[in-house]
C-alpha cells in the first residue's frame, strides 16, 4: 500500500491520478507544502512525497516513472526508442510548460513581495501560449505518445489545469479538447474527489 503525502491542488495530483491509472492501492496525506507533515518526509517541505514501504520518494515526475516502470503502465519500455520519445516529451514539458508555470506563481505569491518581479508574469503567459501552440501541432492522435495514455500526458493536463486557474490565455480548440477528455477519463475524477 503506497502513501502519498501532498494537497491534491499541487502537484500530488499527479501521483494520484497515475496510482488510479495504474489501479494500485493507496492512502492519501493531504499536506500542504512546508507543513509539518511535508516536511517529515522530504527536509525541503516540497510536496508530493510518495512512500514505499521503507522508501520516501520525492519529485513528482520521478514518482510517477517510477510508478509506471514498477506496475508496467502509463509507459513505454526503458530502453526503447518508444521510451526514448516518451521522456524527450516529457522532459520538454517540464521545461516549457511546468517550469514556466512555476516562474509565474513565484512572481505572482510564492517568493517575498520585495523579490517578485510582476512583469514576469505577461512574459510567461506569452511564453506558455507559444509553448501551447507548438503541443498542439505536435498532438496526432488522443494521446500525446499515440494511441496510449502515458506519463506526458498526465503531465500535459495538469500543466493545462494549472493554466486555466492562474487564468493564462486559453489555448486552441485541439489541445483544449485535449485537456478537457483526459479530465473526464474516471481515473482523474476519482483522484480530483480526494
Amino acid at each position: 500500500m503506497y502513501t502519498v503525502i501532498g494537497a491534491t491542488k499541487s502537484r500530488a495530483m499527479r501521483v494520484l491520478w497515475a496510482l488510479e491509472e495504474i489501479g494500485a492501492p493507496y492512502n492519501h496525506v493531504p499536506a500542504a507544502p512546508r507543513s509539518e507533515e511535508a516536511i517529515k518526509y522530504n527536509p525541503s517541505g516540497k510536496i508530493p512525497a510518495l512512500i514505499d514501504g521503507d522508501h520516501v520518494l520525492t519529485d513528482s515526475m520521478a514518482i510517477i516513472t517510477y510508478l509506471a516502470d514498477k506496475h508496467g503502465a502509463l509507459t513505454a519500455p526503458a530502453g526503447t526508442p518508444e521510451r526514448a520519445r516518451q521522456d524527450a516529451m516529457t522532459f520538454w514539458l517540464i521545461d516549457e510548460f511546468d517550469a514556466v508555470l512555476w516562474t509565474a506563481a513565484k512572481h505572482k505569491f510564492v517568493l517575498p513581495e520585495e523579490m517578485r518581479i510582476p512583469e514576469l508574469i505577461s512574459i510567461t503567459k506569452e511564453e506558455f501560449s507559444l509553448n501551447a501552440q507548438r503541443l498542439s501541432d505536435r498532438l496526432e492522435g488522443p494521446y500525446l505518445m499515440g494511441d496510449q495514455m502515458t506519463i506526458p500526458d498526465i503531465l500535459a493536463c495538469h500543466c493545462l489545469n494549472w493554466a486555466i486557474g492562474a487564468k493564462f490565455p486559453r489555448t486552441d480548440e485541439k489541445l483544449f479538447n485535449y485537456g478537457k477528455s483526459l479530465r473526464e477519463r474516471p481515473a482523474f475524477q476519482a483522484a480530483a474527489s480526494r
